[in-house]
């Protein structure tokens, strides 16, 4: 079946060479030269780019063959922009990866629309993903991230940013879940003594690491200090602070009881480092499940970890030094409830002599 090309145009020149050009859709005096034939790989995209009055070659970059000023056109930008930020270690990499994943969905879906769109386009891309609250929310989240970055640099206007103001659609979700006393002990009891799965239960539990850090700590992050063997790293969040806590007896147990040791403790069936952070949330969500724990995270250590600090005495700027935080509003959390009833209680001790 032979294709037609509205526009197209086959000119043979003086050399007797074949050039291709395509009349600009609405502008019939305008044409644009196309850098490549009909059987090219990249004919079609670069034939209806020049339908739009855009000239393109091969090997452009993706920018430059969508449309000024359309949302794919303003992505491409945040986008390379923000690799450049993850290079300067402005931004995680998890950042770019979750960001990426998010506005190529925008782009397949939305991509053509003027990047200047109203709310009420924004609003419906937010209802449009009900089914999935928590990625609807992070999309909300890196839209208005890329539309802060457009005003910045002169995209448009500092004030035009559809989805400021937009709420939330997960509103009553408070994170991830804290683990419990019986949830550690049920997941221990499937996972024993000497499994991948036992050391990063302990791994996390007395570190209080982000699943982000502790897939690539290791002996090499091991010191001595004072007769006291510490752990210490920079976590990969940008504007946490340096951790260094003791490794406690069940810590350094658990990191030397594995059969094959590697550069980190955390390795997998194939002696390997995991290598990422979601490699290593799969096979966490896989083991939970195996101890018949649904709706468990490895960040609910965390949060088990720094409720538990807290009941145990340890002040907020304590769990700050463990956790990494460099705010101690972050730390809050963890302590207001505790330090509320201490007061409370120290309160209702005046009470006790008084006659009534």
């Amino acid at each position: 079946m032979k294709l037609k090309f509205p526009g197209l145009i086959k000119e043979t020149m003086p050399s007797g060479n074949t050039r291709w050009r395509v009349r600009v859709e609405g502008q019939k005096a305008r044409r644009i030269v196309l850098h490549v034939s009909p059987d090219h790989k990249e004919f079609l995209e670069c034939y209806l780019a020049a339908r739009r009055g855009i000239e393109v070659k091969p090997e452009s970059k993706p920018e430059e063959k969508a449309v000024r000023g359309s949302v794919s056109w303003l992505i491409y930008r945040y986008l390379e922009n923000l690799k450049s930020d993850v290079a300067n270690n402005l931004y995680s990499e998890d950042t770019l990866k979750q960001r990426n994943n998010l506005l190529s969905r925008l782009h397949a879906e939305y991509g053509e629309y003027d990047f200047q769109m109203p709310q009420q386009a924004v609003l419906q891309i937010r209802n449009n993903m009900k089914s999935t609250p928590g990625a609807a929310d992070n999309m909300m989240k890196a839209i208005r991230a890329m539309y802060k970055w457009a005003g910045e640099i002169g995209d448009c206007s500092k004030d035009f940013n559809p989805a400021a103001g937009v709420s939330k659609l997960n509103k009553s979700s408070k994170g991830a879940i804290p683990w419990t006393v019986e949830d550690l002990r049920k997941f221990r009891e499937a996972h024993p003594a000497g499994t991948t799965a036992h050391l990063c239960l302990t791994l996390f539990m007395f570190t209080a690491c982000r699943i982000s850090d502790v897939i690539w700590l290791g002996r090499e992050n091991e010191f001595d200090r004072s007769g006291i063997k510490g752990l210490g790293w920079q976590p990969r969040k940008r504007g946490s602070a340096f951790v260094e806590i003791p490794m406690l007896p069940p810590l350094l147990k658990a990191t030397r009881a594995a059969t094959v040791q590697g550069r980190t403790y955390l390795l997998t069936e194939h002696g390997k480092s995991f290598a990422s952070p979601e490699s290593l949330r799969n096979r966490f969500r896989k083991w939970c499940l195996a101890a018949g724990l649904e709706n468990r995270s490895s960040h609910g250590i965390r949060k088990a970890a720094g409720h538990l600090l807290a009941l145990e005495g340890c002040s907020q700027y304590q769990i700050m030094a463990i956790h990494g935080h460099a705010e101690a509003r972050t730390s809050e959390v963890y302590t207001e409830g505790v330090e509320r009833w201490n007061l409370a209680r120290s309160a209702m001790e005046t009470l006790k002599g008084l006659e009534w």
